[in-house]
């Protein structure tokens, strides 16, 4: 009989005991998963929009989506060389064309001629070459303005054709790609010979992400291209402005 309930109590022992291991591991696996679950949601929400962005490259392809970041580096840098040329062209036409006109009632052309040298921008450079040519009379010296003002408006718009032209090609590069992705989305079905979601998805996805990049890169660049030629634009104004200026001043010193 003590042997009896000897070994009730050591079966009823062994089975607590393994009630208790089994309800620890379930907890602790349950613990386990709560932390996964929280570390993941933890991820997604760390992933920041650089993150997110490049994730999104990088199912796009190498393939399309390195040309559409190759217009979109070559645009920023075509860029923001000619948003540097041209704020350093900018000049204070109305200061330019006072201290040459008080040049040339103390000290003559050459010392207007001096001025002109000494003050960076196309503007100088204008009014260096009208007043260059004054001895040969107001209309050579007119014809000079006009000639150099050609050249300056060359040299301002200098390799902005080519932001115009990335402009048009990433959108283009990103439409070829979602025909492409497209066309491979229909291959897999007719290989497979089902009309399965799974199959035409990834290249679906490739193929929007493409357009979509495309645009973005089409929207950078029309932003800087606008900002350039608004800049242009005001630059050539103020030489037309200034250079009519000049020629009333050439005009006036000559009587």
């Amino acid at each position: 009989m003590k042997r009896l309930f000897s070994i009730l109590a050591i079966v009823g022992m062994v089975a607590f005991g393994t009630a208790n291991a089994m309800t620890n591991t379930t907890v602790n696996a349950a613990t386990a998963v709560v932390i996964t679950q929280a570390d993941d949601d933890a991820t997604t929400e760390k992933l920041g929009f650089h993150e997110e962005l490049k994730k999104r490259f990088i199912e796009g392809g190498a393939g399309f989506m390195g040309i559409v970041l190759l217009c979109l580096i070559l645009g920023l840098a075509i860029a923001i060389e000619r948003i540097i040329f041209l704020n350093l062209s900018t000049t204070n036409s109305k200061k330019l064309t006072q201290s040459v006109e008080d040049a040339l009632e103390s000290g003559g052309i050459e010392a207007a001629k001096e001025v002109c040298r000494n003050t960076k921008g196309p503007i100088a450079s204008i009014f260096y070459q009208g007043l260059d040519r004054t001895d040969e009379g107001i209309e050579a010296a007119e014809k000079a303005v006009v000639a150099y003002g050609g050249v300056q408006m060359g040299q301002l718009e200098k390799n902005v054709s080519w932001i115009s032209l990335f402009i048009a090609l990433a959108p283009m590069l990103g439409f070829m790609g979602t025909v492409i992705g497209m066309i491979q989305a229909f291959d897999k079905i007719e290989a497979a010979g089902d009309m399965n979601p799974s199959l035409v998805a990834g290249g679906i996805k490739v193929a929007l992400l493409t357009t979509v990049f495309g645009l973005i890169v089409a929207i950078i660049l029309q932003i800087f291209y606008n900002y350039i030629i608004a800049k242009i634009d005001s630059i050539v104004n103020d030489m037309e402005d200034s250079s009519i200026s000049l020629m009333d001043l050439l005009i006036r010193h000559k009587k």
